[in-house]
């Protein structure tokens, strides 16, 4: 089943809905509303089966290595996909953010095939397709099941949402996850399931400038802020907690290791929150073995998620056991398997007591009636 999933956090969003800046509490409530609709949406459409299945069944039986793009331009309406602005082998549209959701497919699309052998999302080619400027100051970037969607952003917090090359992968990374594990979006297995698109959607940043584990900045989201906010950007999996500190944002809330974990009911169980703990560990291990991280780090990773030993309600400990089991069949108990061990060791999640997910943190609160961003 595909699930409607944003990029920006349920907590942010909420704050700027609650500030006494009409400019920007007007585009944040707008975009609560907005996904909440359609969340409920997706659900309705969920009785009909597994999304994208008719596309699945239809895709060719040997894919091609070349991705299959089309752009679309919504208007700054909500009818989707919108006016076709850019086909695969086009050339380039004078829309800047035509051209980068274009060039963000195609980056996806290539660590995937390249890195692990992947064709597109559902790992048989199926088609890609986004649409830009949609709605007025939409402060989000979403993946429905079926195609990426990007908003202008308000200009004040956000600005494109195409402008981050690791959004649009982590937002994609949503879809290989939909087609693999499946992830339930709730509680620890809804944490893996945002950790596992943030991991992606960095190392396709990483691939795509080539660059090794030292040299990546390992946040998600950079270039998204808009000038003047006190922040680099939505998330840093090398640092949790520390990618804005902002009177109209708040303070980052995620933690590192289980020591921070935070229990409630909000955001589905933390899943925004809580994952900076998985996201900590993969930058541990690879920071630990060096080079390029999509190569053993990633690999590894990978195969945990496409390996069939995940169920849907899989939580840090049986994720952190699938991880070490992944790593020893590929490489053994060498190097690679012990960072895995002492990664998830470092943050908590394999030490005892640390592995139980109780917490005495509090989610942030949302105002009543809101619903939880999926992201």
């Amino acid at each position: 089943m595909g699930v409607f999933c944003t990029i920006v956090p349920p907590h942010i969003l909420d704050r700027l809905a609650r500030s006494d800046d009409a400019d920007l509490s007007g585009p944040a409530r707008h975009t609560l509303e907005h996904d909440a609709r359609e969340r409920t949406r997706r659900r309705l459409n969920a009785a009909l089966g597994p999304a994208g299945a008719a596309r699945t069944a239809a895709a060719p039986s040997a894919p091609s290595d070349q991705p299959k793009r089309t752009i679309h331009d919504a208007g700054h309406k909500d009818d989707l996909p919108g006016t076709e602005v850019r086909a695969e082998g086009a050339q380039p549209s004078k829309d800047a953010s035509v051209n980068r959701a274009y060039d963000g497919l195609g980056d996806t699309f290539e660590t995937y095939l390249k890195a692990y052998g992947r064709h597109s999302i559902d790992g048989r080619g199926l088609p890609l397709t986004a649409s830009v400027h949609y709605l007025k100051g939409y402060n989000n970037a979403f993946w429905n099941g079926e195609q990426m969607v990007f908003g202008d952003g308000d200009g004040k917090v956000f600005l494109d949402f195409t402008i981050p090359v690791d959004v649009i992968g982590h937002e994609l990374t949503h879809g290989v996850t939909q087609y693999t594990a499946n992830l339930d979006y709730q509680g620890q297995s809804g944490a893996l399931n945002e950790s596992v698109s943030d991991v992606f959607g960095s190392l396709i940043k990483q691939f795509t400038l080539g660059q090794t584990a030292d040299q990546a900045d390992w946040l998600i989201g950079s270039g998204l802020l808009a000038p003047g906010v006190h922040g680099v950007a939505l998330r840093s999996m090398k640092a949790p907690g520390t990618a804005y500190d902002d009177p109209r944002l708040g303070k980052d809330p995620q933690p590192g290791t289980m020591a921070g974990y935070v229990s409630g009911s909000d955001d589905n169980g933390g899943v925004h929150i809580n994952s900076g703990i998985p996201n900590h560990a993969f930058y541990l291990v690879a920071a630990a073995l060096g080079g390029h991280a999509w190569e053993q780090a990633g690999q590894i990773w990978y195969d945990t998620l496409t390996g069939g030993s995940l169920a849907a309600d899989t939580d840090f400990a049986a994720f952190a056991a699938a991880t070490a089991a992944a790593a020893k069949a590929r490489y053994g108990e060498g190097a690679q398997y012990q960072a895995v061990r002492s990664a998830w060791s470092t943050v908590g999640v394999t030490d005892a007591g640390g592995g139980s997910g109780s917490g005495t943190a509090e989610l942030p609160r949302q105002q009543p009636g809101e619903q939880t961003q999926e992201a």
